[in-house]
């Protein structure tokens, strides 16, 4: 018998064979063995699932709060340039009116 590579999802070694594809019981993911994934490493994607690259530019989606300024970083404003980078925030910038910052990939969407 064959060796059954663990789950790609969530790297689970309890998979099974159903008909043509592999089955993880602890995640419900389902795959065919026979297909690679493309594994990029820093692969990086907005709100709508987009994937981004650095020197895109992206729209805030939502009020961003920012500590220290008097004001949040408002809904629909659009940063230009970006670096991504890895992390919990993995997106550096410049916004201007408040220089250089972090954000968080799930709250911007590509311009």
């Amino acid at each position: 018998m064959t060796e059954i590579p663990p789950c790609p999802n969530c790297k689970s070694p309890y998979a099974y064979p159903t008909d043509n594809l592999l089955m993880c019981p602890e995640c419900g993911h389902e795959w065919n063995p026979n297909e690679t994934p493309a594994e990029d490493g820093n692969v990086v994607k907005d709100a709508n699932g987009n994937v981004l690259q650095d020197g895109d530019s992206v729209v805030v989606i939502k009020d961003l709060p920012v500590k220290g300024a008097p004001k949040p970083v408002k809904a629909g404003t659009k940063v230009k340039n970006i670096r991504l980078t890895d992390g919990d925030h993995n997106i550096d910038c410049k916004i201007d009116g408040f220089g250089s910052m972090a954000l968080k990939s799930e709250f911007v969407k590509k311009a």
